[in-house]
Formats: C-alpha cells, sequence, structure tokens
C-alpha cells in the first residue's frame, strides 16, 4: 500500500475534530491599570510573582502557613477532586484505543426425546473460547476525541481550582493572623488604659475625701475606668474568637502564645503589580476560567459528531469444540467479524438541542472567563489605591499618636498640680486611647490590603502553577 495512503487510514483511524477553532475572547478590561492621586507611580512595574515564603516574613505566620497547606481540610477536598477529575480524564482517554478482551464459556443442554427426533433425549455440549474486540468505535468525526479533550481540559481546570483553594488558604491564614496579633496589642492596650484609668480614679476619689474635687469628678473618672472594662471585655473576646477562626483554617491546634514579630514591624514583601496582561497567566481563577471555556468548545465538537454516522467493529477469534477436552484441537478454530454503522434519522430534536445546549454553555463560559477578568482587574485596582493611601494615613495616624500623647503628658501634670480639672486630664486619657486604637486598626487594615492585593495577583505563581506532570 503506498505510503500516503496508510497516513489517510491512520488519519481516519484517529478522527478528526468537529470542535470550533478556539480563539481566546478579548479581556474586557483597560489595558493599564488606574492612575491618579490614589495610586504610586512605580506600581505598574512588571516583575514575576513571588512565593509566600518570600512575601510573608513572620517565621511564626510561614510556620502556621505550612501546617494549613498539610492540614486544611478544604485543600485536601481540592486535592482529591483534582484527582477524581484524573480518574475521570483516564477513563474517557480510553474509548479513543479499543479494547482487548478473552472469554470463555462453556454450555451443556438436555433435549427431550420429543427434539431429537431418535424418540431418546440427548445431552449436547459446547465449549468456546475466543480473543476479540468489543464495539470498539472508529472516532472518524472526532466524537471520542472531543470528549476526551474536554475531560483532560476539566482535569486542567480542577487544577487550578486546587490553585486557587490553596491561595485562598495562605491569605486567609495570613489574615486571620494578623487579625488575631491586631486585636492582641488592642488587647494589650485596653489592658493598659485600665489601669492608667483605675490609678487616675484612686487619685480622683483620694482628692474627692479631701475636699479639692467635686463628685462630679469622681463620676467621670469612674465612666472612664467602666468604658475601658468593657474594651477589655471585648477584645478579651474578639482574641479567643480570632484563635478559634485560625485553628480551623490551620487545621489543627495552635498555641496562644506563640512569639511573633509586632505588627509594626515590616510583615511582608514589597510586591510590584504588573501589567493587567500578566493576571492572565498568574490568577488560578481565570486559567480555570479559559480551561473551562476550552473544554466547552470541545464538547461543541461531540456535540457535532453525533449527527454523523458511528461506526464500530466487533471481531474475535478463538476455538469451539464440543467436548472441552477437544477445545484447542485442529480444526476446532473460529472467528467473527462484524462491523457495524448508526445513522441517526429521526430524533425528534434531541441532536439540534444538545447541539444548541453546547454552544449556550461555551457563550455562558465565555461570560464567565470575562467576569473573571474583570473582577481580577478590580481587586488589584483597589490593592493599588490602598497601597497607594494607607502608607500616608498611617504616618498622619502616628503623628496623631504622637499629639496625644504630648497632650496626655501635659494635662495629667496640669491636672496634679491643680492647675485644670479633672475634665481636661480625662478627656485626654480618652483621646490618647482612641488614637492608637486608631493605629493599631490602621496597620491592620494597611497589612490586610498587602494581603488581598497579593491574592489579587495570583500570588507564588511561579511556584503554584501547572506542573506539566504526565497524566497516566
Amino acid at each position: 500500500m503506498p505510503r500516503h495512503a496508510l497516513t489517510l487510514c491512520a488519519a481516519l483511524l484517529c478522527g478528526c475534530t468537529l470542535a470550533p477553532d478556539y480563539q481566546r475572547p478579548e479581556a474586557p478590561v483597560a489595558e493599564r491599570f488606574p492612575q491618579g492621586p490614589a495610586y504610586q507611580g512605580d506600581a505598574l512595574a512588571a516583575s514575576p510573582g513571588q512565593s509566600w515564603q518570600q512575601v510573608f516574613h513572620d517565621p511564626v505566620l510561614r510556620q502556621l502557613i505550612d501546617s494549613a497547606l498539610a492540614n486544611n481540610r478544604d485543600l485536601r477536598t481540592a486535592a482529591l477532586n483534582v484527582e477524581g477529575y484524573r480518574a475521570k480524564y483516564r477513563i474517557q482517554r480510553a474509548e479513543l484505543l479499543p479494547t482487548l478482551s478473552t472469554d470463555a464459556q462453556g454450555s451443556r443442554q438436555y433435549l427431550p426425546r420429543g427434539m431429537t427426533g431418535t424418540g431418546q433425549g440427548a445431552i449436547s455440549s459446547t465449549y468456546a473460547a475466543t480473543l476479540g474486540v468489543s464495539a470498539y468505535e472508529l472516532d472518524l468525526f472526532g466524537r471520542v476525541r472531543s470528549l476526551s479533550d474536554q475531560a483532560l481540559l476539566t482535569y486542567l481546570a480542577s487544577e487550578q481550582a486546587q490553585r486557587s483553594t490553596r491561595l485562598s488558604l495562605v491569605a486567609s491564614v495570613a489574615s486571620a493572623y494578623l487579625t488575631w496579633r491586631a486585636d492582641q496589642e488592642l488587647l494589650v492596650l485596653a489592658q493598659q488604659t485600665l489601669d492608667s484609668d483605675t490609678r487616675s480614679l484612686r487619685l480622683t476619689r483620694g482628692q474627692r475625701r479631701a475636699g479639692t474635687v467635686s463628685a462630679l469628678d469622681q463620676i467621670q473618672a469612674q465612666t472612664s475606668v467602666d468604658s475601658t472594662r468593657a474594651a477589655v471585655a471585648r477584645y478579651k473576646r474578639e482574641v479567643a474568637q480570632d484563635l478559634n477562626q485560625l485553628t480551623l483554617l490551620v487545621g489543627a491546634p495552635v498555641a496562644s502564645d506563640l512569639a511573633a514579630l509586632p505588627l509594626a514591624d515590616e510583615q511582608i514583601a514589597g510586591l510590584p503589580a504588573g501589567l493587567p496582561s500578566d493576571l492572565l497567566q498568574r490568577r488560578p481563577d481565570i486559567v480555570q476560567a479559559e480551561l473551562q471555556l476550552r473544554a466547552a468548545n470541545a464538547n461543541i465538537g461531540a456535540a457535532r459528531a453525533a449527527f454523523f454516522p458511528s461506526i464500530s467493529l466487533t471481531a474475535n477469534a478463538g476455538s469451539t469444540s464440543p467436548a472441552l477436552s477437544g477445545l484447542f484441537d485442529a480444526g476446532s478454530g473460529t472467528w467473527l467479524f462484524q462491523p457495524q454503522i448508526s445513522l441517526p434519522i429521526f430524533t425528534a430534536g434531541n441532536l439540534r438541542a444538545s447541539l444548541d445546549y453546547a454552544r449556550l454553555q461555551k457563550d455562558i463560559e465565555v461570560a464567565q472567563y470575562e467576569k473573571a477578568i474583570q473582577g481580577a482587574f478590580q481587586e488589584v485596582a483597589d490593592g493599588l489605591a490602598a497601597r497607594g493611601t494607607y502608607q500616608r494615613q498611617l504616618q498622619a495616624q502616628h503623628d496623631l499618636v504622637a499629639s496625644n500623647q504630648r497632650y496626655y503628658r501635659l494635662a495629667e501634670h496640669r491636672y496634679r498640680i491643680g492647675v485644670d480639672s479633672s475634665l481636661t486630664f480625662l478627656d485626654a486619657q480618652r483621646s490618647l486611647f482612641t488614637a492608637q486604637q486608631g493605629l493599631i486598626s490602621d496597620r491592620l487594615a494597611q497589612l490586610l490590603a498587602e494581603v488581598n492585593l497579593y491574592a489579587a495577583l495570583g500570588g507564588g505563581w511561579q511556584e503554584d502553577g501547572i506542573t506539566g506532570q504526565q497524566v497516566r
């Protein structure tokens, strides 16, 4: 047979595909991130992503993330889902190749004398052994191949879903840990303020007994103590709840007395944002959405192929004999070749509806893909705006705390020497406490914004990307 004829036969046996040519939809976002007073000028410098080990500086946080990646049940479920989709792909891929099977059977049957024609009953025996192919579909129009491609793309999309779960877990652990540390610092601040308020109350009571202050001054001092006591109780509750949330995310017990970096220290490395086009490769949810889009595109090919004839082959060869001892004797060989063709003629619109549904599913996946890009763009833009403004806000809050500390020291001195009333001193105490609370809260908000920006940029995409492992 000529060489080109062999090539043609091989191509026919492998099958073509009727899936539409895939074209990536245009990204429905601007080519650059927003710019303006809220954004830093260097935020658009392109740079490869960083892994979470490089991003988070606190060794305790890194240890907790390691533990979460090993123990978190949601991540474990995502990994098992990947293995499940991998198994489904292997099942679907197996249909591209014929399945060989060997069969052996035997039968003994008694026939009554009325059926034998001899006037006597008889026992007939038959034994057979065969090796062959059963109902192997020649994929001339690519139906099976399209379904295999769809299963492969769905499996790869599940890998990206696992990456999304992993990235979300890293960000959630970091956010929960930083919130826990902030509430711990707020609790310490509230306890220190309560001690200061209690000392002031004792001083006011002594002055009240001496007759140098009024009952109103003592009531105001008591009010300040009660207010701070309520704050201490609230922060104790929030610290306990934060630890419970962190324990759930980590999937293992977390000690309540971990030595960690102060919240004011450098907790998170700077994250260069890159360009919007980088997100198409960095963000696992965008990659997942595109893989699901491509799977829907392959499914159209399978729906189109269903309109064409389906050809299947059944063939076997073996041996048959009326006696088991003679099953493999000379002259007992047998073979069967049974091709079958099926052509849909009337399906009451079933095939057309299936094709329409496949096309609609693709349109839905296009919308989901575009939505994923728009959501990613918005999250990164928000992160850049937070980066550009929180630093200035934090500096202003630092200055406010410093001013209130000077105000408090001066008011305390003037109160003790009898120049000012306790009202001024209590106002200075409240202002300082509120400013210090605001500083811790603003620092936490800045750190959470950096964590969200890390997640919005796709995290450590070089480390967590598709490894290209072989699917067996």
